[in-house]
């Protein structure tokens, strides 16, 4: 089965196996992964989910916690700059959501997935 990226994979990955786990694996295999660095508390993080809300059916939003001991890696490369978004791995975006450079990306990838399939 192919690698499954979806918010909350730990708690998820269990899940996989199952016929639900499979068919929604199936549902956001192609979705873009939209990931978060963030940290509690965050209003610049809160503010920018609410402007990403309308894109949410196009993009799976991972949220990664930089206070976590396992993400002490994004602690120090983010910890002056968040919210910092990557989508797909890669940088995309810190501070605050560039709603023009997040479509642009996001089309981008929706038309590369479109050709692979």
């Amino acid at each position: 089965m192919a690698l499954c990226l979806l918010s909350r994979t730990v708690q998820l990955a269990r899940h996989l196996s199952s016929p639900l786990g499979r068919e929604l694996c199936s549902a956001t295999a192609n979705k873009p992964v939209l990931t978060l660095f963030t940290k509690k508390p965050c209003p610049l993080c809160d503010e920018a989910k609410e402007v990403l809300e309308p894109f949410k059916r196009r993009f799976i939003l991972q949220e990664v916690d930089i206070t976590l001991p396992e993400n002490s890696v994004w602690y120090d490369k983010y910890k002056y700059d968040i919210p910092v978004f990557h989508l797909n791995g890669k940088f995309l975006m810190k501070h605050r959501v560039d709603i023009k450079r997040f479509q642009d990306h996001l089309m981008k990838l929706e038309t590369q997935n479109d050709r692979h399939q």
